[in-house]
């Protein structure tokens, strides 16, 4: 597998092959390199063109005069072949980076200063659409109708509609009502069932329409009346409740002369307060962190939270550690049998899924067919009191946890020069002694950065809590946040369960609070073990 070489009369030298490494490099920088950059960056002006037409047809002209430059940079990057070498390295994970990790934190960030959330989740225009179309009302003496939905010869949605009253059928256009000719029209059980120049639909052909009817109204040529599908088969005419004034911005309640304005937080709203629906997404500054500390319904499970929060963070790391360095110090003992396999056999909970294990126990601590209390002989209610449950989240924890610190603390243990404990030992010093003095802080020089990693792991471990008890039970205080909520399962609630629902915009304030809550305690502990760096 080798080549020699003689070199003059002396010696020769023996030349092995090149690497299967260096084959590949030779092989694809050539034509073969060169073809298949050609392909990846067509790949990537495509994606780039496809996403400029999106930009322009939104107006986004920023955004597109960014992409447009970026895509240029990297195809003179990529096919100029000794420009700025390094960086044909560092360009792709610099976009991963900005695209998965950068834009992501920004993006939470801007929605954490708006009021997006049910009701406050159109743009303007279309919440002033929304409420003049939500705000319709059958006039006394409205019309109703039997409907029929159709299309017409160039396949728009009409509806084919005979006035209850009269028995006169009519065309509802979004143009308005036109009466169909009584000698090409047929009328059957009170609707229309074939019209010249239309087509009935039926059958699967309905399947989806109530979205597309619940929009679509017809101008009876009266003002401000329209005719609307109620269903799928009866439109009643109807009138605006409220009226829109364009000129000063203003809505005002037909009935009763009350004028709603716009309130400059995304809604309009009467002088007493009442507020009229849906608003629309608008930049509300600091109000979403003022929430936080000022309105009880939000303050009050928010620092219940957080307290559990950390009694949940501490406890798990202090009880998986504690725990993983027992085992690892009674399997590091000399002389212990089967110690590879003891050891094997402890890591089986870190090698399963942590979701699917989470799941399981779920089902082992059930109250009414759990295994655990069957075998226990027991009626803990693990999951459905609020005390038990906590004790339930913090084992089931650390079961997930402790072959993690297992296997940290068994290498750490075997790093540590045996010199050291048994010069202690000549010196007369304890076992405890000997752990308290030399091998506890030469063990946390290595292992207080993962303590620190795995508080803040543990203080976001949202699977832990919402596959096991959902957050639940119900906490006294009767909000979103149950007795086991940890933040970052609170602001999933907020986000998507909160109040008359979703709210965007605060779940993204409290996501802000928590990356400083969980930074500070970082840095804090991070400085604080720098004293330990002074045993090396």
């Amino acid at each position: 597998n080798t080549s020699s070489v003689r070199i003059g009369s002396i010696a020769t030298v023996r030349v092995p092959p090149p690497s299967l490494v260096s084959r590949l490099v030779g092989f694809f920088s050539g034509p073969v390199g060169l073809a298949l950059k050609i392909g990846l960056l067509a790949v990537v002006n495509a994606l780039a063109v496809w996403a400029l037409s999106i930009l322009a047809a939104d107006g986004k002209w920023i955004a597109a005069a960014v992409l447009v430059a970026a895509t240029i940079a990297i195809d003179v990057l990529y096919l100029v072949p000794r420009l700025a070498i390094p960086l044909k390295f560092l360009v792709p994970g610099t976009i991963f980076l900005v695209c998965f990790q950068l834009l992501p934190i920004a993006y939470t960030v801007g929605v954490a200063f708006t009021n997006w959330s049910t009701g406050h989740n159109l743009t303007r225009s279309e919440a002033i659409t929304a409420i003049q179309r939500n705000t319709l009302a059958p006039p006394p003496d409205g019309a109703q109708y039997t409907m029929t939905p159709a299309e017409d010869a160039d396949g728009n949605l009409v509806l084919l509609l005979v006035d209850d009253a009269t028995g006169v059928a009519y065309v509802g256009t979004e143009e308005g009502l036109t009466q169909l000719p009584a000698g090409t029209t047929a009328i059957s059980g009170g609707a229309v069932t074939a019209a010249e120049g239309y087509t009935p639909l039926q059958g699967e052909e309905l399947a989806g329409l109530a979205q597309q009817l619940s929009g679509f109204v017809v101008p009876t040529g009266e003002e401000d009346h329209f005719v609307r599908a109620e269903g799928l088969s009866v439109a009643i005419e109807l009138e605006p409740t409220f009226r829109y004034d364009p000129a000063a911005d203003t809505f005002t309640n037909v009935g009763t002369g009350i004028v709603y304005s716009d309130d400059g937080k995304g809604a309009y709203v009467s002088p007493a307060g009442e507020e009229i629906e849906p608003g629309w997404r608008t930049y509300v500054g600091l109000d979403n962190f003022r929430r936080i500390v000022d309105d009880p319904t939000v303050r009050d499970p928010f620092f219940r939270v957080f307290v559990w929060t950390v009694a949940y963070a501490t406890l798990s790391v202090l009880f998986t550690f504690s725990l993983g360095l027992f085992l690892a110090i009674v399997l590091n003992l000399p002389g212990l049998r089967f110690q590879r396999l003891q050891r094997s056999l402890l890591v089986v909970p870190y090698a399963i899924p942590a979701f699917l294990m989470v799941l399981v126990w779920a089902g082992l601590l059930n109250d009414d067919f759990g295994i655990v209390n069957r075998v226990l002989g027991t009626d803990i209610p693990w999951l459905f009191d609020a005390e038990w449950a906590k004790v339930s989240a913090l084992l089931v924890n650390l079961w997930l946890g402790f072959p993690y610190f297992f296997l940290v603390c068994t290498g750490a243990l075997q790093a540590i020069p045996s010199e050291l404990t048994e010069a202690a030992r000549v010196d007369g010093a304890t076992a405890r002694q000997v752990f308290r003095r030399i091998t506890l802080p030469l063990l946390l020089v290595a292992v207080a950065p993962l303590l620190i990693a795995s508080f803040a792991f543990n203080f976001n471990n949202f699977g832990a809590i919402f596959l096991l008890t959902g957050g639940g039970p119900q906490a006294e205080d009767q909000s979103i946040a149950g007795a086991t909520d940890i933040l970052i399962s609170y602001t999933y609630k907020l986000a998507f369960a909160a109040g008359k629902g979703q709210d965007y915009g605060l779940a993204s304030a409290v996501s802000i609070i928590i990356f400083f809550i969980v930074g500070l305690i970082s840095a804090i502990s991070f400085s604080r073990s720098k004293a330990l760096e002074n045993l090396r």
